[in-house]
């Protein structure tokens, strides 16, 4: 992606401001400004004569599943989760599309992210606690109105090693294609070419069968630091619900583990463990449930290029230092793989 192209995307025109101003009737924008944390959706700060607001772009969902979605705040917000309900338009609509892309509006939440190595380790067992009342709120409103039932059962794709190495060496090759190439399609060759070892060697341990254990129901999907806010040592907000969907339970507590304490690329295996253990105080997730999500969500980061498929195949940059980074502690957690996975069943 361009630098030209970057800065489109980071920028609403000011025909479509306007005609989000009147949509949402928010009267007279005094300032507005592009907010950096966001990595798939673009997010700007409007300051108005009638307050602040959270201004969101939706890229990567579809919108009619981004209004049900955000039409399970209300409930959340009664069962004591703290969530920022969208505001409506004059219509009752809580999306508006304009020029070929979908917007929602928030009020302001203050408050900072706060990735989980910054967070004391009493927080980060309230935070576990905190994602397990958020699941029984959403199987509270499963079979309603607001969420579909449930279904008996879900399955998870395993990636075989034969697709994972197909997948590399198709990389490969389009970084090769660079030509001279630059630094980083030189880190990703290196990269490659040494997970294409890893595979080899460790796939006896690939997860068998795609039926996951334990139980499953309606989930957050990208419950991790970029979506929290904190406030007073308190959990102020749960943000971007894009990816809200029926997934199991333990997927979703390792997931959150790994984005929120795999740091530079290591974990902070003690918080992974008060972590785990404050969710298992509030839903009691059996130990073989949450190994078997682990293992899982290991070889899924083994078998997973997502980073470089964005570089290459959408000529988007945006993510390459996450590549790096995942890159790194990739490498340190299958090094550790007994020592990381007693910690994400919650055991020291």
């Amino acid at each position: 992606m361009t630098d030209a192209h970057v800065e489109s995307r980071l920028r609403v025109s000011t025909d479509d401001l306007a005609e989000l101003i009147k949509d949402f009737g928010l009267g007279e924008v005094t300032e507005w400004r592009h907010l950096a944390e966001g990595l798939m959706n673009v997010n700007w700060r409007l300051d108005t004569l009638a307050g602040a607001f959270a201004l969101k772009r939706v890229t990567d969902v579809p919108l009619d599943r981004l209004r049900r979605n955000l039409a399970v705040l209300p409930t959340l917000a009664e069962a004591g989760v703290p969530v920022v309900a969208p505001l409506e338009t004059p219509s009752g609509s809580v999306v508006v599309e304009v020029g070929g892309s979908g917007y929602c509006l928030f009020p302001w939440a203050p408050g900072a992210h706060v990735r989980g190595v910054g967070l004391p380790r009493a927080q980060v067992r309230r935070l576990g606690a905190e994602l397990a009342k958020l699941h029984l709120a959403l199987g509270a409103a499963a079979g309603t109105e607001v969420l579909p039932a449930v279904p008996d059962t879900v399955t998870a794709e395993v990636v075989t090693l034969e697709e994972a190495a197909e997948k590399a060496d198709r990389l490969a090759s389009a970084a090769r294609n660079r030509g001279a190439g630059e630094s980083f399609d030189m880190v990703a060759l290196d990269a490659l070419a040494t997970r294409r070892v890893l595979l080899t060697k460790y796939a006896p341990l690939r997860p068998e069968g795609n039926v996951p254990a334990g139980p499953h129901g309606w989930t957050h999907g990208d419950f991790q630091y970029r979506n929290l806010l904190w406030s007073g040592g308190e959990l102020a907000a749960v943000l971007d619900w894009d990816r809200l969907g029926v997934r199991p339970y333990a997927e979703e507590v390792v997931r959150t583990a790994q984005v929120q304490f795999g740091v530079e690329g290591v974990f902070d295996l003690e918080r992974v463990v008060a972590f785990v253990s404050g969710y298992r105080s509030v839903v009691p997730l059996e130990p073989a449930e949450l190994l078997d999500a682990a293992r899982r969500l290991w070889w899924k980061r083994m078998t997973d290029f997502w980073q470089l498929e964005f570089h290459y195949d959408r000529q988007d940059h945006s993510c390459d230092e996450l590549f790096i980074a995942d890159e790194a502690l990739l490498h340190w957690w299958t090094e550790r793989l007994d020592e990381v996975e007693r910690a994400f069943v919650g055991a020291s």
